[in-house]
């Protein structure tokens, strides 16, 4: 293969590397967003969980204050009971006491359903309170991962430099011209491999005597569409040589 092509095939090896390096740094914000909205929704999570078992329980302790009422009236007409002279009174007390005991046993069962369902709602903070936990606990380990990676793809990024200012150096100044001019146009790609025929990025069919010289691997040879330089692997180059002679 010539050399010049195995420089520019080993370059975008090099920048693909790169870009993928620093699409991933790119992403970071937003990676420590979805940890921060994941962590944020177990909290509300926690926060609406406690907030219904704080309703039931004040709502239970209105129910309370309202049975005591009851109670305290039903003592009072107990009291009052003693104390009457005729028939008349008689009876008017024992319905007042009729009615406040009914009430009092329609509140003592609402309390003791609120009671029940408090015991699920006690339930459900607690499991909301080991979900956060749990979420906590993962996502410090991803942002520790990240972290880590962080350093990772600087290093990388770092070495992928260093090789390429060497390549650069060896590479022919017209050739490195080319890949430059075709990388800034096509995204960073500038090199495409060609197969069966066709430029397998933009899916070009090549005339025949282009792709025949692209087989032959001995000079630079642009896609008549994309403009990409093309190669094509080791082995289908080797083949067609074979055939060839």
């Amino acid at each position: 293969m010539n050399q010049e092509l195995e420089h520019v095939i080993q370059l975008q090896r090099l920048d693909s590397a790169a870009l993928d390096a620093n699409r991933r740094l790119a992403s970071e914000p937003e990676r420590e967003r979805d940890f921060d909205g994941r962590l944020q929704a177990a909290r509300e999570h926690v926060a609406a969980a406690k907030k219904r078992l704080a309703d039931n329980q004040e709502a239970r302790r209105g129910v309370e204050k309202e049975a005591a009422v009851h109670q305290a009236r039903l003592s009072k007409f107990r009291e009052q009971a003693m104390e009457v002279k005729t028939n008349h009174e008689y009876h008017a007390i024992q319905k007042e006491m009729e009615y406040a005991q009914n009430e009092i046993k329609k509140l003592e069962e609402t309390i003791l359903e609120r009671m029940l369902e408090a015991d699920e709602l006690t339930a459900d903070a607690k499991r909301a309170d080991k979900e956060l936990a749990a979420e906590q606990q993962a996502v410090d380990a991803e942002r520790a991962a990240m972290t880590a990676e962080h350093a990772e793809l600087q290093a990388r990024i770092e070495g992928i430099g260093r090789e390429r200012d060497a390549l650069v150096a060896a590479l022919d100044s017209q050739v490195l011209r080319i890949f430059e001019v075709v990388a800034r146009r096509r995204n960073g790609v500038a090199v495409a491999e060609a197969r069966d025929g066709i430029c397998t990025i933009c899916h070009v069919r090549l005339r025949p005597q282009v792709y025949n010289n692209v087989l032959r691997s001995t000079d630079i040879i642009q896609c008549d569409s994309c403009q990409r330089i093309l190669y094509v692997a080791p082995k289908a180059a080797a083949d067609a040589n074979r055939t060839v002679s």
